[in-house]
């Protein structure tokens, strides 16, 4: 299986430190399906391509581990089929293997660059396509890709049409988000998946697919293919999908509605960010997560603190991600404060292993959010997985709610709130 990606953004060999993978050196790494092995076709300043080229052992795929036959019978077909040739779900996983860090838009050595859109031509020549050329560009173009996808036909030719398309997706797009494309729907466009589906690839498509798919016209559709039909799976996948993308942008800020009374000095939001950060100099962080971030209020006030030289600051809502960069002026600010900011969508009731390494986690009114039978998740992937050395949490109390002049008795203070 073969794929490359070119770029003519000068100077094009800048892509080796987009993939952390030099031009001059062929790699090789180990998957479950092959040898996946990284090398550049072409480099140069004005032109660059990167391969990625999947040798598959299609006996071992049939024996399985140490030599053991794992599928049943002995019919031909087990060994001669298109699993070394054709583009499927063994090529997205040998991707993910390849460009890990690239997939997450890290390149601490071009910062700039990996945020930025780029020029980019991505060719698949072997891709079985289970809906043709069409399937191919209702998934790929609401992305921003202009597709070519040429049917590529069978021998002799009156075995029918052919599932198998040449892919060639042009467009300006951010590496991360196009490696991430290829990652989620490579196997949904060849409609199967060469290992076990089990649930933890619903945390797989919403990592990978979650900036975009939640939007996408054929959402339900990728979701379904990429879990294999799996009822079960597809319907937490589109919940959890639904829940990132529906909340409206007065639900985005985690924080409480300001019915404070008059006789107060500040408003309750500016005396619990106060709080939070006067804790945060006392602890001397220096790498501090804002976990549910909303709008941004808290992020920030964290940038403005000298102190602290990484925030990261993650929501599950993408509409909620947008309003931050909106008010962080993301696109605007200056590349010494950029790069102290990492900012992405991420469902904090799953393990993300890029919330690992904090020195604190800060959930400011964020668990009253999450249903209660959902909370042990929350905990569990917080100080669990993340295990950052410290957490500040903040909740009402409804024993405060006298305090607010206009809050009724028994009343929320927020209707998204699924407790006090």
């Amino acid at each position: 299986m073969l794929l490359t990606i070119t770029t003519t953004r000068a100077p094009a060999m800048d892509l080796g430190y987009l993939l952390h993978k030099h031009p001059d050196r062929l790699q090789t790494f180990p998957t479950a399906a092959g040898a996946a092995h990284v090398f550049y076709p072409e480099a140069s300043a004005g032109r660059c391509t990167a391969a990625l080229l999947l040798e598959v052992d299609p006996i071992a795929l049939v024996r399985g581990p140490a030599g053991r036959k794992t599928t049943a019978g002995s019919e031909l077909a087990q060994y001669v089929n298109d699993r070394p040739y054709a583009a499927s779900s063994m090529l997205a996983v040998a991707l993910k293997e390849a460009f890990r860090t690239a997939l997450t838009g890290r390149c601490d050595a071009r910062p700039e660059l990996a945020r930025d859109q780029i020029p980019l031509e991505i060719h698949v020549p072997a891709l079985r396509c289970r809906g043709g050329a069409e399937l191919a560009k209702a998934v790929f173009e609401p992305l921003g890709w202009t597709v070519a996808a040429a049917s590529q036909p069978l021998q002799p030719a009156e075995r029918g049409a052919s599932p198998y398309l040449d892919l060639r997706l042009t467009g300006e797009v951010r590496l991360a988000d196009a490696l991430n494309h290829l990652y989620v729907l490579l196997p949904v466009l060849d409609d199967a998946k060469h290992y076990w589906v089990s649930p933890e690839e619903v945390d797989k498509l919403i990592r990978a697919g979650g900036d975009w798919l939640a939007a996408h016209p054929a959402r339900d559709l990728i979701t379904r293919r990429y879990l294999s039909h799996q009822r079960r799976l597809t319907k937490s996948a589109l919940a959890r999908l639904a829940e990132a993308d529906d909340l409206e942008p007065a639900e985005l800020d985690n924080a409480v509605t300001e019915n404070h009374e008059e006789t107060q000095a500040k408003p309750l939001a500016v005396q619990r960010r106060e709080a939070i950060l006067a804790v945060l100099r006392e602890l001397g962080t220096k790498r501090v997560g804002d976990l549910g971030c909303g709008s941004g209020v808290l992020t920030k006030a964290l940038l403005a603190e000298p102190h602290i030289d990484k925030v990261v600051a993650v929501d599950v809502s993408a509409r909620a991600l947008q309003l931050a960069a909106r008010n962080l002026n993301l696109d605007r600010m200056p590349d010494q404060q950029r790069e102290r900011l990492i900012i992405f969508q991420s469902a904090l009731t799953y393990r993300d292993d890029r919330l690992a390494g904090l020195d604190a986690a800060v959930l400011m009114e964020v668990i009253e959010h999450v249903d209660p039978e959902r909370l042990p998740a929350l905990e569990r992937a917080t100080f669990g997985f993340a295990a950052p050395a410290a957490v500040l949490v903040t909740t009402p109390n409804a024993e405060y709610n006298p305090q607010f002049a206009t809050l009724a008795e028994g009343a929320k203070r927020h209707p998204d709130h699924r407790f006090e």
